[in-house]
């Protein structure tokens, strides 16, 4: 067998792992799938020889290429004004969206949308060291810091993702009103919907959202809950985050925090709802895991 062809070979058995750490590190599969290709492609013009643990070799490789993608995702985050400069969510890549959901449900989509939130390195070492068990002293190299350091950001990430213990009192039951909120809205149950706001509920959303020349501004509870069933889909992407500290709810579109909801509450109804889509207000919001 050649050189190539056992590389080869290597690369096929360690595929899995391999789609899973660009998963975790892009959040979106088709820009996983999109890495391992550019991955290969550096690795069938490198000099192999000397490789002695191809697993690890591959997944440095892999987690390389999703850094500079990651590095140049926060690039274009400067020129993301307004939601129809977007590229479209799917557009150009053949993914099958069940498998796409169900993929995402089993890393926690909340915590995907976290880790939208980190710096490159950060999520880097977090993704690296937290979930596949690679040693401090092999992922240093690849950001170009000390083992010391990057163990520091993998903390620092680690404290972002761990969020919040589980809510008790009325933020308890706030947690829950939003859960219930996310429910109805990803099934369509518009009575259930109308049950949890304020008859006088109002709700602003930015002009990124639709996007629109001007903020959007829609009062009372039935308007309101139609304007919800009508993002259905966005809501199957959704999940329920602490946005600075309260609960709220957050959207993922092709790896990225695209949405962000937060609740203004009176008693156990929903008397505000803030829709963010703008990108400087996304960067300036703390989102975290919700526990419990």
């Amino acid at each position: 067998m050649s050189e190539r062809d056992w590389m080869a070979a290597q690369f096929e058995e360690h595929r899995p792992r391999l789609r899973a750490v660009a998963h975790r590190m892009l959040g979106s599969l088709g820009e996983a799938d999109d890495a391992l290709q550019d991955a290969w492609l550096r690795i069938d013009r490198a000099d192999t020889s000397g490789v002695e643990n191809p697993g690890g070799w591959l997944t440095t490789v892999v987690a390389r290429v999703c850094l500079n993608l990651l590095r140049a995702r926060e690039g274009r985050r400067e020129e993301e004004l307004v939601a129809a400069d977007r590229i479209p969510a799917a557009a150009a890549r053949a993914v099958d969206p069940e498998e796409e959901a169900l993929l995402a449900d089993s890393v926690g989509l909340a915590l995907l949308i976290v880790l939208d939130t980190l710096a490159p390195a950060e999520r880097l070492a977090f993704v690296l060291h937290d979930m596949f068990q690679v040693p401090f002293d092999e992922i240093a190299p690849m950001i170009d810091k000390t083992p010391a350091t990057t163990r520091q950001l993998a903390s620092r990430a680690r404290r972002r993702v761990k969020g919040a213990p589980a809510p008790t009192g009325d933020a308890s039951r706030r947690h829950r009103v939003v859960h219930a909120y996310l429910a109805a809205t990803r099934g369509g149950d518009f009575d259930a919907l109308l049950a949890l706001l304020h008859p006088d509920v109002v709700l602003h959303a930015d002009r990124a959202v639709v996007p629109t020349p001007e903020p959007v501004l829609v009062r009372g509870a039935r308007p309101v809950a139609e304007g919800a069933m009508a993002s259905l889909g966005r809501a199957r992407s959704a999940a329920l985050v602490l946005v600075d500290g309260e609960a709220g709810m957050a959207m993922l579109e092709e790896g990225r925090l695209r949405v962000l909801l937060r609740f203004t509450f009176d008693g156990d109804l929903i008397r505000e709802i803030d829709v963010v889509a703008e990108p400087e207000r996304l960067r300036k919001a703390q989102v975290a895991v919700a526990e419990g």
